[in-house]
This record gives structure tokens, C-alpha cells and sequence, in this order.
């Protein structure tokens, strides 16, 4: 079976044309809503036809599979392989997440929530039948249809039908909403953490390591208006919108976890964080402040170091290099400090094996991973689920392209959950790294409230 692309003659920006597919149950649109060097390409998938779920076990499309969920992959990516010969980043492939706690689990790690009933599956994939591609950079619009759910002919024609009518308007509305806030670690208690954390760092355990917080929040906002908000104050690179039947996933991520095209790596780690300036003045003095900051740089570097190792498990010798190393990035409501790690995959790994080899990323981890991993679950109060997990695309010819879910607000049951952290060493100060928290949490409560 063979994809079907097809190069739209009129141009309608994918946001727009997202409101066609939004009540349908299962739709995901990864949006490159900040459109930059990073984020050139943003993506809608409908009608999925095959989907993987890890929840205690494998089951696909509903049915019960003796499988691991890594080796059914594997293996139907390797027997369904169809090359692109666009230049666009996927045709054919699934869309999806891993999270947090299902890379805590391949690693090993125990952890003291397991008998906590989970929010969402650990990891869910599906192979959409249909994709609309954007090329922001080219304003071109291209559909891709393979024939799975219907023939790829009818399927082409029914989302020319779909794109062609008039697009209702969205109402933002005028009213503000209240969003209702609480916390599993209250600021006493994670003051207290850090404490901890350093602790551990002085006696040798660990370099580094994340502390997270969970937010549950009370809003009548819906998620897809949500996401229209926020990726209209907050721009970002790797954000999206993800409506999985009753689970519905809004992101603004500024962080790369993993890309590979034809066996090219690439992870871009953060570490650093001010808040954006009220004026021109002190925005100039707080980006200038991270630029020059040594505790910000030496928590990216122990990062790097960590990362360049997890690609060299499954890189070609002396390929990994850093051709960035402090870069300042600027966001709506922060600054960011990010490195570049890149390599060349060893000729006989592919896409899984790259996973395998670097989830979950070291910067939402420590270092060492497995250690920073046990104190984290030893110092926080529940499960991550999504947040600090990845969610992006795997495609049919063995490339990838996926984030880390920062910045993300998970709905379910009429409740928002959201996660907030930092990077914790032996420099950090505990109300900084409090006020940190609060920061990353700010331009998504805005959404929720405008």
C-alpha cells in the first residue's frame, strides 16, 4: 500500500483547518505554533487504523497482545516500511506519547507509586491513515492519505471537501474564567525537597537531578479552546493538541528531546530559566543575567555530558559532538539556556533503539539518570505521568521527531493536571527554584483563564 501526497494549490494556515477535525474522537495536531529554524513544520493526523497502548500490558486496536509494546513496534516498523521521497518531514507513521513512568519502568526503577492508580496509559500510539503537513517556511499546505481507512484517492478528495468550506469562527469569548489551583507539594514542602536534593548531591549520590511538582486545576475552559489561547500567547516550537477519546493533551513545549532523519541525531537539552522582564530594560538584564550565570551553565553542562553518552550507546564512534553549547532562546513568559548534542547512528540500530538508548531525557532526569531517578521518586509526591515524558512523531521510514512534555496540560475526568519543575545542584536556592516553578506554570494558567 502506497501514501498518496498531494500539494494543496490554495494555502490556509493548519491552525484554521484544525477546527474541521476537532470533534473528531481520536485527532492529534503537532504545531509548531513559534515558527522558527526549530519549528518549521506542524502536522494533523485523523482516522486512525492502528493503535498501540501500554497500560500494564500491550493491547492493539482493543485486543490483548503477548508483545512488549518496544518489540511490537519494532517489528511493524520494520515490516511496513515505505519510504518518503518528499522533502517533508513525515507522510506515513503514528503519532503518540511515552511517559515519564513508562521509561522508569524499562530502566528498572522502582518506585514506591506503583500501586497508584495512573492517569493515562504509559505509552499510546496510533497510525493515522490521514495527515495534513505544513511547511510554514513555503506557506504550502500537502495531504497524504494511505488508503487504510478508506482508498487513498477518496480519502484525498473527502479532506479537499473538508478544507474547502468556509472555516466557522472560533469565539475566544470575553469572559474570564476562574482557574481553580491546587498542589501536591505545597511551597514548605518543596523548599524542604531541595533541601534533600542538595543533600544528596553534597554526599556524592548524584550531580543533578529534577524536582518536580503536580498541579490540579479546576477550569470550565475546554481543552481545544485552551490550546487556541495558549498557543497564541505562548508560541512555541514543539506544542500540540491531542484528543485520545476521553484523554486530551495541550502542549507548548519548548524543548527537543529526539530527532532523527536518515540517521542523523539530534537532542537539544535545557537547562536555565529567567522569567521575562516588564520592561525592555530588565528583560535585557535578566537574559544577560542567564547568559553569564556559571550555576545555569555547569547544570547544562552536566547535562550534555549525560546526553552524549545515551547517544554514544547507539552512534557511530567520534560522531557525537556539541555545536551548541549556551544558547539563549526567548519564549512569551521566560529565557531558556539550551545546548545542541548531534551524531550519526550506527548503521545497524534504527528508531527504537535510539529510544531505548536516551529515554527519558537526562534533562527532566539528573545525573547519573538511574540514581537521580530513585531520589526523584523518593522526593516527590506522585507519579509524573505525561509530564517530562515525549510526544511527537515516529515515521514509516525509521525517522523521528519528539519533544520533552514540558509546559503540557493533561484532561481528564474535568480536571487539568499539569506539571512544574528545575534542575536541582548544590548552588541552588530553594525560593529561586520555588519561583522557577511558578514561572513555567504561568502562561498556561493564563490560557485557562482568559
Amino acid at each position: 500500500m502506497r501514501t498518496i501526497v498531494k500539494k494543496l494549490r490554495q494555502y490556509k494556515p493548519i491552525a484554521e483547518i484544525l477546527e474541521c477535525f476537532r470533534e473528531e474522537e481520536q485527532v492529534v495536531f503537532l504545531d509548531s505554533s513559534l515558527q522558527n529554524d526549530l519549528g518549521r513544520f506542524s502536522i494533523i493526523g485523523r482516522k486512525p487504523y492502528l493503535t498501540l497502548k501500554q497500560d500494564g500490558a500491550l493491547s492493539v486496536n482493543g485486543e490483548p497482545s503477548e508483545e512488549t509494546f518496544e518489540d511490537y513496534m519494532e517489528r511493524y516498523l520494520d515490516e511496513h516500511r515505505e519510504e518518503n521521497p518528499t522533502n517533508l518531514p513525515m507522510i506515513s507513521g503514528a503519532v503518540g506519547y511515552f511517559t515519564y513512568d513508562y521509561g522508569r519502568r524499562r530502566e528498572g526503577t522502582a518506585s514506591r507509586f506503583d500501586g497508584q492508580e495512573d492517569l493515562l496509559p504509559e505509552a499510546m500510539w496510533s497510525f493515522f491513515d490521514h495527515y495534513l503537513i505544513e511547511d510554514h517556511e513555503m506557506k504550502e499546505l500537502f495531504l497524504a492519505a494511505g488508503g487504510h481507512t478508506c482508498p487513498a484517492e477518496e480519502g484525498i478528495r473527502e479532506m479537499e471537501a473538508l478544507i474547502a468550506e468556509p472555516v466557522k469562527a472560533v469565539s475566544s469569548g470575553i469572559e474570564k474564567k476562574k482557574a481553580y489551583i491546587t498542589s501536591d507539594c505545597e511551597k514548605a514542602e518543596y523548599l524542604r525537597a531541595v533541601e534533600q536534593m542538595k543533600r544528596y548531591i553534597v554526599e556524592g549520590d548524584i550531580y543533578i537531578a529534577n524536582l518536580t511538582r503536580q498541579l490540579t486545576i479546576g477550569s470550565e475552559k475546554e481543552p481545544y479552546e485552551v490550546f487556541r489561547k495558549l498557543r497564541e500567547i505562548n508560541p512555541s516550537p514543539f506544542g500540540g493538541y491531542c484528543r485520545f477519546q476521553d484523554l486530551q493533551i495541550v502542549s507548548a513545549s519548548p524543548e527537543r528531546f529526539l530527532r532523527m532523519e536518515h540517521g542523523r541525531v539530534e537532542t537539544r537539552p535545557i537547562k536555565g530559566t529567567r522569567k521575562r522582564g516588564e520592561t525592555k530594560q530588565e528583560d535585557d538584564r535578566l537574559r544577560t543575567e542567564l547568559k553569564n550565570s556559571g550555576k545555569d551553565k555547569s547544570e547544562l553542562l552536566m547535562i550534555v555530558d549525560l546526553e552524549r553518552n545515551d547517544l554514544s550507546r547507539v552512534c557511530e564512534n567520534y560522531t557525537v559532538k556539541v555545536p551548541e553549547l549556551f544558547s539563549i532562546e526567548e519564549y512569551a513568559t521566560v529565557f531558556h539556556l539550551v545546548s545542541t548534542v548531534t551524531g550519526r547512528l550506527q548503521k545497524d540500530k534504527g528508531v527504537m533503539d535510539l529510544i531505548r538508548a536516551a529515554f527519558p531525557g537526562g534533562s527532566i532526569t539528573g545525573a547519573p539518570k538511574i540514581r537521580a531517578m530513585e531520589i526523584i521518586d523518593e522526593l516527590e509526591k506522585g507519579k509524573r505521568g505525561l509530564y517530562t515524558g515525549s510526544m511527537g512523531y515516529i515515521t514509516l521510514d525509521g525517522c523521528c521527531d519528539l519533544n520533552i512534555v514540558i509546559r503540557t496540560l493533561v484532561y481528564q475526568g474535568g480536571r487539568y493536571h499539569l506539571g512544574v519543575g528545575g534542575g536541582i545542584t548544590c548552588e541552588s536556592e530553594p525560593e529561586f527554584e520555588y519561583e522557577e516553578t511558578c514561572q513555567k506554570a504561568k502562561a498556561l494558567v493564563k490560557a485557562l483563564e482568559l
